[in-house]
């Protein structure tokens, strides 16, 4: 009994102690809020190399990690905390001997997760790091997949211009020593924390969506590959067509769990190149439970946009993120007065449910493409007859209401706003990508600037708004 006795003690002794570091927490968040800097505040970074010379200046200058501004999203439990993602490594656009692709500086980059705490005033602290791994325990890397799995021909190469190969100390050997590819390499850009400590990313090179335990080891994935047998759900076919570089930008999942719902950044190339310059982008939902998914369409601004992240506020509300690539202050481009930062509340119930459309002579499916009026995809057709004429079909995209403009909110200089975070119901975080402080000119690399002195860094804002408000 007396034993009984001290285990009862022990345990209630441990959740008043778990309850008042609840309420510990809680306390602090409530002061981190109302002190927050208006101006918002820096994440940490180390230096990944420092001893390439800038193509502008010819100045040695830094490659930083930095990059965490990919994804953001909530800490399940840790009010003060938010997890951030980076995508595949700092890279440029490059031609070379082995065809168009990309310069990788640092090629064996592992992308990660970033597990960060807000301070009481206002620090943002790395409290760890978790390298995202193949099921087999190994790091995956940055590097493209293959055709078969979504790859679109990017050879990738040394910031000296030589290719990455199997073995980068023999020569090229189309067979015996070819072109490095790595079919578990993700582009990173959605992120999704569960409370069972679990991950779900979602990248633009397949697009795959990929579970990741807390150790960020692979357990499962979702794509459209049908013959991907590492895939345990299949998103439809028609996400096969993603356009190159912009594939599923955000993820988040339903309150309850149980559904994942992932936004493109853009216009896909259904069924060719001419059809991805449109504003129209998909939403798609997959249930975890039974497999079922459902697409919805978004229409941006002005064509080209990105919608660069989706949150979750209810089972059918999501925030959803849409930019342009300008700056604000010029950068390595000229200022822009009129750049596009903005954050949107959509209504799933709102929009079409495409798979409840009518078939008819004139509206098919296709396996590959997907919805097709009159032989013309969604993409198609908008383009060439308009949105009230897709909506004369049936077809209507989702309500969208402006929640929050950060270029008149706090004069926001970043051209990749990629990050969201629901605090709560009245406080927004808001994150960008830094590309690892690095930018190309006509695939040379250089140091990323905002303006003529400020070198861009991923910087945190918290914005007060009513998220909810009708």
């Amino acid at each position: 009994m007396l034993i009984n006795k001290i285990g009862l003690v022990s345990v209630v002794s441990a959740l008043v102690l778990f309850s008042a570091a609840n309420r510990s927490v809680a306390a602090d968040m409530d002061s981190i809020l109302d002190t927050f800097p208006k101006q918002g505040s820096d994440l940490p970074y180390s230096v990944l190399r420092a001893d390439l010379k800038d193509a502008k200046t010819l100045q040695p200058f830094e490659i930083r990690n930095g990059g965490y501004g990919s994804a953001m999203t909530a800490h399940p439990t840790q009010k003060n905390q938010f997890y951030a993602l980076t995508d595949r490594g700092p890279n440029a656009n490059h031609q070379g001997d082995y065809g168009k692709g990309k310069s990788f500086p640092v090629a064996d980059y592992t992308p990660r997760i970033g597990l960060f705490e807000v301070k009481l005033n206002g620090e943002i602290v790395l409290i760890k790091d978790i390298l995202l791994k193949r099921p087999d325990g190994s790091v995956i890397s940055g590097l493209p997949n293959s055709s078969a799995l979504g790859g679109t021909g990017e050879t990738p190469y040394h910031a000296d211009g030589s290719p990455v190969l199997v073995n980068d100390q023999l020569p090229y050997n189309a067979k015996a020593n070819p072109i490095k590819l790595d079919d578990y390499g993700l582009d990173g850009e959605g992120l999704v924390a569960l409370k069972d400590g679990t991950f779900w990313v979602s990248d633009e090179y397949g697009p795959h969506i990929v579970h990741f335990d807390g150790d960020g080891v692979e357990i499962t994935r979702i794509n459209a590959f049908k013959d991907d047998t590492r895939a345990l759900l299949h998103l439809p076919a028609v996400f096969q067509h993603r356009r190159a570089n912009r594939g599923m930008e955000g993820l988040a999942i339903t309150p309850n769990q149980t559904t994942l719902v992932g936004i493109m950044q853009s216009s896909m190339k259904n069924p060719n190149k001419a059809a991805q310059k449109g504003d129209l982008t998909r939403i798609v939902s997959v249930n975890l439970t039974n497999g079922e998914t459902e697409q919805y369409l978004y229409r941006q601004e002005k064509a080209e946009n990105a919608n660069s992240e989706i949150a979750a506020l209810t089972a059918n509300k999501f925030l959803v993120i849409e930019r342009d690539g300008s700056f604000l202050f010029g950068g390595p481009k000229k200022a822009n007065p009129n750049a596009q930062k903005q954050v949107y509340r959509i209504d799933l119930t709102s929009g079409t449910a495409l798979s409840s459309v009518s078939l008819s002579s004139s509206m098919k499916e296709d396996e590959s493409y997907g919805l097709l009026i009159d032989g013309l995809t969604l993409e198609q057709y908008v383009q060439k007859h308009g949105w009230d004429a897709l909506a004369k079909q049936g077809i209507k995209p989702v309500t969208k209401k402006l929640i929050v403009d950060m270029v008149e909110e706090v004069g926001y200089a970043h051209d990749k706003m990629e990050g969201l975070w629901v605090i709560d119901n009245q406080h927004l975080g808001v994150l960008n990508d830094d590309d690892f402080a690095t930018w190309s000119t006509d695939g040379k690399l250089e140091q990323k600037y905002l303006d003529k002195n400020t070198v861009d860094a991923n910087r945190l804002f918290i914005i007060k708004k009513n998220l909810l408000a009708e």
